[in-house]
Order: structure tokens, then C-alpha cells, then sequence
């Protein structure tokens, strides 16, 4: 499988962040374009890739459903096969991105794993959890979640019992995109911001440990 990759940040980083988009809109969205130029102005590359189906889409322009998960499995391993040494990579993504993300990091040996808006559950529809792998996860993941998002409310996620390699961020009144309302007194960038300084401060901490050493402590 031939993958095309989106670079940003400086090329001699000492970690790449790999970010797959969310199930609806591309690798060069305004939401993925914002946090990918706000990581490499970190200091960190960035790597930005799609799914089969959203490649298909850039093709032709018809909208497509993702793939099935063993697709969007096999494709994010493939991506971590292409760019090689895993354990300068911290994968992620937007959403679906990130879920999948998750999936496969502990089988990837890979830094870490950071979520923009993990969908939890389906809106309106808390019974049907996504959340079996996330209690015995291994490798240390991000979620940054917004305390409006649909997909899964704070107070919903706080009876999870996710694994103690699992760091939450809440993202002030952002939905499931960061956005916030005009009462807040914030706007969008400057949730991304913070998320981005979230990412940034969790990159750093990962950047010195191996996901499987026995001297990393959450």
C-alpha cells in the first residue's frame, strides 16, 4: 500500500507525531491543519496521513464510509512500518484516528498515544462503550476531550475505569471539534491552543521512557 504523508515540523526532531483524521473530514482539515502547525511549532514533526477510503475521496471526490477496522488497523501499522523506529513515534488522531490509535499501540511498541475527542460511545447512546481495550492499555496515551463533546461527558467517562496509562485533558466547554460557546469567553484557536500545550507537555514526558520500561511511572 502506497501511503502519502503531510510533514510539518523540523525534519531532525527527535519524536514524530503521526495524526490520522477523524471519520468525516481529511488530513488538511482546518481542525487537523491547526494542530499539526501548532506541534511543529513545539519543535516536533508531524505526520499526517489518511485511510483508504478518505484516499479513495481525494481521488474522485465521492464520499465514502471508513473502512472497516481490520482496514484501518492494518493501514496505521503500515504507516508505523513506513516510518520506522517506533519508539520516536507517538501516534494519534482526530476522533476515529485516535481511537484506532489506541487499538494498535501497545502492539506497535510506539512512545505514546494521543486522542483529539475520543468517541467514547456514539451520541446519544451511552450503553455502547468503545472503551474494553483502554482498561488494560500499557502504552501512555492523551485523551483531550471537550466537556460538551456528545461522545462522552465527563462525568460519564469518570466511571470507566480505564487504565492508569490513560491521561485525561479536558478541553474548557469544547465540543467534540474544541469549539466553545461565545459565553465562555474563548474561541476554538484557543482550545486547540491548549490542547496542543497538553500535547506538547505530554510528548516531553513520554520522550523519556519506553512505553514498556518497568521505570515509567503515569
Amino acid at each position: 500500500m502506497n501511503i502519502d504523508f503531510l510533514f510539518c515540523g523540523p525534519e531532525d526532531a527527535a519524536l514524530t507525531i503521526v495524526l490520522a483524521h477523524g471519520a468525516g473530514a481529511a488530513m488538511d482539515s482546518p481542525f487537523m491543519n491547526e494542530i499539526s502547525t501548532g506541534l511543529a511549532a513545539c519543535g516536533y514533526r508531524v505526520a499526517r496521513f489518511e485511510f483508504p477510503y478518505m484516499a479513495k475521496r481525494r481521488l474522485d471526490g465521492k464520499k465514502r464510509g471508513p473502512d472497516r477496522a481490520p482496514v484501518l488497523i492494518d493501514t496505521f501499522a503500515q504507516v508505523v512500518a513506513q516510518l520506522g523506529n517506533p519508539e520516536s513515534l507517538i501516534i494519534g488522531g482526530k476522533s476515529m484516528g485516535g481511537r484506532i490509535a489506541s487499538m494498535v499501540g501497545d502492539d506497535l511498541g510506539v512512545r505514546g498515544v494521543v486522542c483529539l475527542g475520543y468517541p467514547f460511545h456514539p451520541p446519544g447512546k451511552p450503553e455502547n462503550l468503545r472503551t474494553e481495550h483502554l482498561k488494560g492499555m500499557k502504552t501512555p496515551i492523551l485523551i483531550c476531550h471537550g466537556t460538551r463533546d456528545p461522545f462522552g461527558t465527563p462525568d460519564e467517562v469518570a466511571g470507566y475505569g480505564l487504565s492508569d496509562a490513560v491521561t485525561l485533558h479536558w478541553v474548557a466547554d469544547g465540543n467534540h471539534d474544541f469549539d466553545v460557546r461565545k459565553k465562555s469567553g474563548r474561541t476554538q484557536a484557543d482550545s486547540i491552543r491548549d490542547a496542543v500545550a497538553a500535547i506538547a507537555d505530554f510528548a516531553d514526558m513520554v520522550g523519556n521512557f519506553h512505553p514498556n520500561s518497568a521505570d515509567y511511572t503515569n
